[in-house]
């Protein structure tokens, strides 16, 4: 997938390609460890070792944890910390797997792969897949109730309003219920279903470090939505142009399934521009900040440059 969203704008000159690589390996071994650790079960858990062993199966192996980087990019902006971001970048983690255990069930997307291997409920059965994602939820407020975030009630609210009938779970209930056929609603229904997540994983990486004022928080909150929804934009492309082998689930499934998207409401070229106008408004949102915001902009090139 190509698109003209390939350049780091700011007034002074943006850190390297290899920079962002070292920076995005860096962090990905911070969150990595974060969720071993989260997600191993204590000793008087033993009689669930199938259930985290289930959970585990799903959160870990795979993931591209590009929510987690926002969390670590939105807080290194924030001057927390770094270690203070591990739990809710971890907490996003455990999150999105939940979701993505509970969408491939038969009675939702009805998919047999993700990430490259057999979804949960192939691997483990229909049952112990859905006590997995429920858990996985759980263990996501957990994470982030025991954290070091200044405030970490209002970090369990923020990502509550995300996964609810606000975000993830009333966008998915938009999907599945077969109304969504004009743009206004698809758009809609994806700053809930994709978008909601996302953006609380920027804000969430806002909130463990120092108040950023209302300038600040409005060019964050500005840049998350952008972003969010680019990034869903890019996965319908993708859907399209892209091979199951190379996304890790199955490619095809929206025309399959009838589904409206930005490819089958706006055509695959009007969607590659919508997918790059949101890149563009999402890294001029971040121009307030100057060169300090190089890993965020970075981020969403990569949300609309990746190949799955």
């Amino acid at each position: 997938m190509t698109t003209r969203c390939v350049t780091i704008e700011s007034s002074t000159a943006a850190p390297s390609a290899a920079a962002m690589i070292t920076w995005q390996a860096a962090h990905r071994a911070r969150v990595e460890a974060a969720l071993d650790r989260f997600l191993t079960a204590s000793s008087s858990a033993e009689g669930g070792s199938r259930l985290w062993e289930a959970m585990r199966y799903a959160a870990l192996p795979g993931g591209k944890r590009w929510r987690a980087l926002l969390v670590y990019a939105a807080a290194e902006l924030a001057n927390a910390d770094i270690a203070v971001a591990d739990a809710p970048a971890a907490a996003v983690e455990v999150l999105h797997a939940y979701s993505l255990v509970h969408d491939d069930l038969p009675c939702m997307d009805d998919d047999g792969m993700r990430r490259g291997q057999p979804a949960c409920h192939v691997a483990f059965g229909e049952a112990q897949a859905l006590l997995a994602g429920d858990a996985l939820q759980a263990q996501a407020f957990l994470v982030l109730a025991q954290s070091r975030m200044p405030n970490p009630a209002a970090a369990c609210a923020l990502l509550a309003k995300a996964a609810g009938a606000e975000g993830m779970a009333g966008g998915q209930a938009q999907d599945l219920s077969g109304k969504v056929e004009a743009m206004g609603a698809l758009e809609a229904m994806h700053r809930m279903k994709t978008g909601a997540l996302i953006e609380a994983a920027v804000m969430l990486g806002a909130a463990c470090g120092a108040p950023m004022g209302h300038a600040g928080h409005t060019a964050l909150a500005r840049y998350a939505a952008a972003v969010g929804l680019a990034f869903q934009v890019a996965d319908d492309v993708l859907d399209v142009e892209g091979s199951s082998s190379g996304l890790g689930k199955t490619a095809g499934k929206d025309a399959t399934q009838n589904k409206a998207t930005y490819v089958t409401l706006l055509g695959l070229k009007d969607a590659k521009d919508r997918m790059q106008t949101l890149c563009e408004e999402a890294q001029q949102a971040l121009e307030i900040f100057g060169t300090a915001a190089w890993p965020l902009k970075a981020l969403a090139v990569q949300a609309v440059t990746r190949s799955r």
